[in-house]
């Protein structure tokens, strides 16, 4: 059995993202078999990482924010004149419903990052998190959390091509994983995915001669956008997991 990087291990074992396990690392924070490493040292897998109190306190400080994003915004950093998803979060447009007792604070803007990106003319909900072990879990390559997500289109749908969006297509060369595709009513499909290729459902539309009108992310996991109202905002709560 080989040895690896310690901050690849923690991130496989969920412990934190690799970037966070090297900032814990540096800090003396992080011991294997009960033994404080450094910096670039190695460890068997099944060997005991363990973690100082001090980096679960600065992990239990760190949030995550909900929000539903409105067209005109995109995910990440501001681009071609667009403003970013960030912008909307602040006091003012923290929806009114959020029950969580986190308190506003500026310095929870840095080092957001955001968990799996919207289209600049998606709607919907928006994972933005500082916690490295959230947008592991939502955006890393072995992740099993579902997408759901809300298609108004133009254009007719034989069964065969219905089947074809649920396990047929490939994407870049690559065969996409199974979907779950259906019908929501005359012009509205309703889409599961687990992976989240860019413009993928847009694209995968355009393969069966469809045209996206409205595309809106409802679910992730076991979080709902529910009654979220457009370009509010909210924390995730103690008590949900995705």
């Amino acid at each position: 059995m080989e040895k690896v990087r310690i901050s690849k291990l923690m991130a496989e074992q969920g412990l934190c993202s690799r970037r966070e396990a090297d900032s814990y690392i540096e800090r003396g924070w992080v011991k294997v078999d009960g033994v404080v490493v450094t910096l670039g040292e190695r460890a068997l897998p099944t060997q005991t990482i363990t973690l100082e109190r001090s980096a679960a306190v600065q992990q239990t400080s760190r949030v995550t924010i909900l929000i539903h994003k409105p067209m005109g915004y995109v995910s990440g950093q501001a681009e071609d004149g667009y403003t970013p998803a960030v912008a909307l979060i602040g006091p003012q447009s923290r929806a009114l419903s959020d029950r969580s007792p986190q308190r506003f604070e500026r310095s929870q803007l840095r080092g957001l990052a955001v968990a799996g990106r919207l289209d600049i003319d998606s709607t919907g909900l928006l994972v933005m998190t500082q916690d490295g072990r959230v947008a592991r879990q939502l955006i890393g390559d072995d992740t099993e959390i579902d997408k759901e997500y809300l298609v108004r289109v133009q254009g007719r749908l034989a069964p065969a091509k219905l089947e074809l969006l649920n396990e047929g297509l490939s994407l870049d060369g690559k065969k996409l994983k199974r979907a779950q595709v259906r019908w929501q009513n005359g012009d509205q499909l309703q889409f599961i995915l687990n992976e989240g290729k860019k413009r993928q459902i847009r694209r995968m539309c355009e393969m069966v001669g469809l045209k996206v009108l409205g595309l809106k992310r409802v679910r992730i996991g076991q979080v709902r956008l529910a009654d979220l109202p457009v370009g509010q905002w909210r924390y995730l709560r103690a008590d949900e997991q995705f």
